[in-house]
């Protein structure tokens, strides 16, 4: 993910210069050299403060992508505020999450602007929440929801990734959700039947993750706020008794996920191109990969908006995670609001959107034609509003 970010942002003209660090020096200094002039590496061990802050000094703005969050998060961001430089990061669980929000104060005093948790879910997920509550006059229920098949890892390695060590603790033990008005813990891997406009009903299965608890912080009116996972019961088998070891202390949360890693397997995974690709396909349609789903009122009826995005970044989970996180240097062209943030707390999403779709493969325009929005109240046939994306023979 920080590869995609790290390219990504070395293109963007307003970037005059970038630091790589890593762990081990040489490789982050050959993958510098790969980006250009504009780029140089060195080294740097995260759980060293002094060091840690004397890199942080040499920039204006620190892009984190060391994970798992749950271990790095919280040091890495106090660092930052420390040093007084903004910050933005990849941060996928809710307990570092949560943390990091209480530095909001801090951050003020600093003069310092973080978001936390821009990648694919959470950071896009967000911003489509916003536009699918937009469309309503009240919205009691929202849910952000990703294909579990566009989630692979692009290799696998001696270790499992920080990545899947994340899912893994998100998948067991309680999670935090919002349900009738407040934060509750709840066990995660729950089904879900979701009616999504101009598909109809699916299932969908609980997980644990930040926009659960971010988005009633900004919109304190919701009654539920949940983030879903779409996936097959094979998937969800394997997850229940992996999880069930887990949860009774017969195997370890890094041992778990080398075995959902070698399960899963590697490779681009599903991707909202796929989903447009799969409306010329018989059969029922799937859920999009990627997307959120308000629920409430609209004219004094109930109603529901979906909103998806029609194209991501190229490369798989790296890219559609990496390629938003750097997307979000965007809003530090001009001045920003200093303080702790999560992306529906302080980005438009139209404005983020219109600088992501032309990241995405293949480009978009703007935000407006990479985005689709069903809504519950217009009969949509949705997969004729598919084929109209399909490209040209």
């Amino acid at each position: 993910m920080g590869r995609y970010a790290a390219h990504t942002a070395a293109a963007f003209d307003f970037v005059d210069s970038l630091v790589v660090a890593d762990l081990n020096a040489e490789k982050a200094r050959a993958f510098a050299r790969q980006l250009g002039p504009k780029a140089r590496g060195m080294a740097v061990d995260v759980r060293d403060p002094g060091l840690l802050k004397a890199v942080l000094s040499q920039g204006d703005v620190v892009l984190n992508t060391v994970g798992p969050f749950f271990r790095f998060g919280v040091p890495v961001l106090t660092a930052v505020i420390e040093t007084g430089r903004h910050y933005i990061d990849l941060c996928d669980d809710w307990e570092p999450t949560l943390e990091m929000l209480d530095l909001h104060e801090a951050a003020i005093r600093a003069g310092v602007t973080a978001v936390i948790g821009l990648g694919a879910s959470p950071g896009i997920t967000n911003l489509l929440a916003v536009v699918a509550m937009r469309e309503l006059d009240r919205t009691d229920r929202i849910y952000t929801v990703w294909d579990l098949d566009s989630a692979r890892p692009e290799a696998i390695g001696s270790s499992p990734s920080a990545a899947m060590v994340h899912g893994m603790l998100q998948l067991t033990g309680k999670i935090t959700v919002r349900e009738g008005g407040t934060l509750r813990q709840v066990r995660p891997v729950r089904k879900m039947a979701l009616d999504y406009p101009g598909i109809g009903r699916r299932i969908a299965w609980s997980i644990g993750h930040p926009e659960a608890v971010t988005l009633p912080r900004y919109f304190p009116g919701l009654n539920t706020s949940r983030n879903l996972m779409v996936t097959s019961w094979p998937n969800i088998f394997g997850l229940w008794a992996v999880g069930a070891l887990v949860n009774t202390g017969l195997m370890s949360i890094e041992t778990a996920a080398r075995i959902a890693e070698k399960i899963e397997g590697t490779g681009v995974g599903r991707t909202p191109e796929d989903f447009v690709q799969e409306s010329a396909a018989p059969g029922p349609l799937r859920l999009p990969p990627l997307f959120a789903l308000a629920e409430g009122e609209k004219a004094g009826n109930p109603a529901s908006v979906a909103v998806t995005i029609l194209g991501a970044p190229a490369g798989g989970m790296g890219g559609a995670t990496g390629v938003p996180l750097a997307a979000g240097l965007s809003i530090f062209r001009k001045p920003a609001r200093p303080g702790v943030y999560a992306p529906e707390g302080i980005i438009e999403p139209k404005t983020f959107l219109d600088v992501m779709a032309p990241l995405c493969d293949p480009p978009r325009k703007n935000a407006s034609e990479l985005l689709l929005i069903t809504r519950s109240w217009e009969d949509t046939d949705i997969r004729q509003a598919l084929r109209t994306r399909l490209p040209e023979k």
